[in-house]
């Protein structure tokens, strides 16, 4: 089953060799990965995708875990996520009913067209797996010359965040009132 992993990293050279040769060394896989800076200065999020049962995922975690400056890791394949991909793809679209076909995809998938030219486009699209799929498996036959993808970034949704901070304050306030009682 695939898994969507974030990991949250101090911002310091060799964090994704350290990454990456962990599941290397372990003999994961890494199907996508995508690194960027997050709000807190200093920390970036790693955000993975990768396959196994549920023995190797829960290995995967704890093996991240253990890595020195590695700050947060989350399986959000666990949690109610939004993940979203984006791919950028070169496409045949000579003159005529061509490229015609391809300008209706681009509207109905929501697409956008960012580069034209006589004989071809390059279109750009964001989506979750299923929509790029179903794009790039209709655009096929027409011909694709290129394709570019960015692997998924994920975030938990709003209010699963919000559920856990209220979980939190109730637990911190359960453990207060115990004090006080003791």
């Amino acid at each position: 089953m695939k898994h969507t992993i974030s990991v949250h990293v101090e911002n310091e050279f060799g964090m994704l060799t350290r990454v990456a040769g962990l599941f290397s060394a372990r003999g994961y896989q890494v199907d996508t990965i995508c690194v960027a800076p997050t709000l807190e200065p200093g920390v970036s999020r790693m955000t993975l995708t990768t396959h196994g049962n549920d023995h190797v995922i829960q290995q995967i975690l704890q093996q991240t875990r253990k890595l020195i400056k590695v700050r947060k890791v989350v399986d959000m394949t666990a949690s109610p996520h939004v993940e979203r991909e984006m791919v950028m793809l070169t496409v045949n679209a000579h003159m005529g009913e061509q490229r015609q076909e391809v300008l209706s995809l681009v509207e109905i998938f929501r697409a956008r067209v960012v580069d034209v030219s006589e004989d071809a486009f390059i279109l750009e699209l964001t989506g979750n797996f299923d929509k790029i799929e179903a794009f790039i498996g209709l655009l096929k036959p027409i011909g694709i010359l290129d394709i570019v993808r960015t692997g998924p970034v994920a975030m938990t949704r709003v209010a699963a965040v919000r559920a856990q901070q209220l979980a939190d304050e109730e637990e911190e306030f359960s453990e207060l009132t115990l004090n006080e009682k003791v």
